[in-house]
C-alpha cells in the first residue's frame, strides 16, 4: 500500500502558498537544499511534475494546483481537528452526519434534530435515509455521526451499538374529514372493511398495528402499503384510506395534510430512538439533542 509523506507534502504546500522555495525557507526555518530535496522526493512519489522554472521564478503546473487544492483541504482540517480538541472555535460549521431509518417519520425525524440545529454554533446537517441494517453500518465505521430510529438495532459484528431512547408517544387513527367521520362511530368495529393504508412490511409501525387488528378481530380494508410515510400521508389526505401514526405529531397532520383524528389507541405506542457506537457520546449536536430528549421526558410518577 502507498503512503502519502504529510512532511514533503507540508513543505510543498508552504513553497507554493509562499510563491516560492526561498519564501518557504525562512518560514520553515530550513535550507533552501533541503526544501528543494523534499518536493523532488514528492513529485517522485506522485510521477508528475509540481512546479516549472519562468525565468527566474517557479511557476506550479496545473497537476501542482491540483495537489495544493487539496493540501489546503488536507492542512484545514488538521488546525480544525487541534481545535476541536483543543475547545477552540474552528470557524467552520459543525459538520452532523445522520443517518434515518426508512420507516421513521419525516416529522419525527424533524422534530428529533431540531434541538442541533438550534445550537449557538453554526450546523451542517447531512442526513442520509436508508435501511437501518445498512446505516448501522456505516455508523459502525463512523460514516455516520447518529442513527435514528424506531427500533433498537442489535450489533453489527463485533461493533456495539448504544441506544438512547429520545421519546414514547402513544398512536392514533387518522384520516380525511369525511373518512374520519364514518370510521367514530362504533370505533373500533367501525374499522371493520374501511380503507386502511399501512406502513411497509417489516417495520415496527407495522407489526403492531397488525398486532392491534389481529388481537381485536378488526378486518380492515387494505388499500395501499408504502415505504414513505409522506406519501402514505398524502394519500390519507385524498381520502383514500385511514391511518396509523403517532399522537405527538397530531398538529402537524391536521395543518399540512388537514386529517382528523378518529381515535386514539391506548393499546399502541412508538418510541424513537439515537443510536451511536461511543458509549460516552463527545459530538456536541449528539449531546444536544440528547439533552432535549431528557428535558422533555415526563417526570417520574411519585409512589403513592
Amino acid at each position: 500500500m502507498e503512503w502519502l509523506n504529510y512532511h514533503h507534502l507540508r513543505y510543498f504546500w508552504v513553497a507554493a502558498r509562499e510563491g516560492g522555495i526561498a519564501r518557504a525557507s525562512k518560514l520553515l526555518h530550513l535550507s533552501q537544499p533541503a526544501i528543494s530535496t523534499q518536493i523532488k522526493s514528492l513529485e517522485h512519489a506522485l510521477g508528475e511534475r509540481l512546479f516549472v522554472r519562468a525565468g527566474r521564478r517557479l511557476q506550479l503546473t496545473e497537476m501542482g494546483r491540483l495537489v495544493q487544492r487539496y493540501a489546503d483541504e488536507i492542512f484545514t482540517l488538521g488546525r480544525e481537528l487541534l481545535d476541536t480538541l483543543k475547545d477552540r472555535p474552528t470557524g467552520r460549521p459543525l459538520r452532523f452526519q445522520v443517518g434515518i431509518a426508512d420507516a421513521v417519520p419525516k416529522q419525527v425525524a424533524f422534530h428529533a434534530l431540531e434541538p442541533a440545529l438550534r445550537m449557538p454554533e453554526p450546523v451542517q446537517l447531512v442526513c442520509r435515509e436508508d435501511k437501518p441494517e445498512r446505516l448501522l453500518a456505516e455508523l459502525s465505521v463512523f460514516g455516520l455521526d447518529l442513527l435514528i430510529s424506531d427500533v433498537p438495532l442489535g450489533p453489527i459484528g463485533k461493533v456495539r451499538a448504544f441506544h438512547h431512547r429520545l421519546g414514547t408517544t402513544s398512536l392514533a387513527v387518522y384520516g380525511s374529514p369525511e373518512v374520519a367521520r364514518r370510521a367514530r362511530t362504533g370505533f373500533p368495529r367501525s374499522l371493520d372493511g374501511m380503507p386502511f393504508l399501512l406502513p411497509a412490511e417489516g417495520t415496527a409501525l407495522r407489526r403492531s398495528v397488525e398486532a392491534w387488528f389481529e388481537h381485536g378481530g378488526l378486518r380492515p380494508r387494505v388499500v395501499g402499503e408504502f415505504d414513505d410515510s409522506a406519501m402514505l400521508e398524502a394519500f390519507a389526505r385524498a381520502g383514500l384510506g385511514l391511518l396509523v401514526a403517532p399522537a405527538n405529531l397530531e398538529a402537524d397532520l391536521l395543518a399540512f395534510y388537514r386529517l382528523e383524528r378518529v381515535a386514539e389507541v391506548p393499546e399502541l405506542e412508538e418510541s424513537l430512538y439515537a443510536i451511536t457506537v461511543e458509549r460516552r457520546v463527545k459530538h456536541p449536536a449528539v449531546l444536544a439533542i440528547l439533552a432535549a430528549a431528557k428535558k422533555a421526558a415526563p417526570a417520574p410518577r411519585s409512589p403513592r
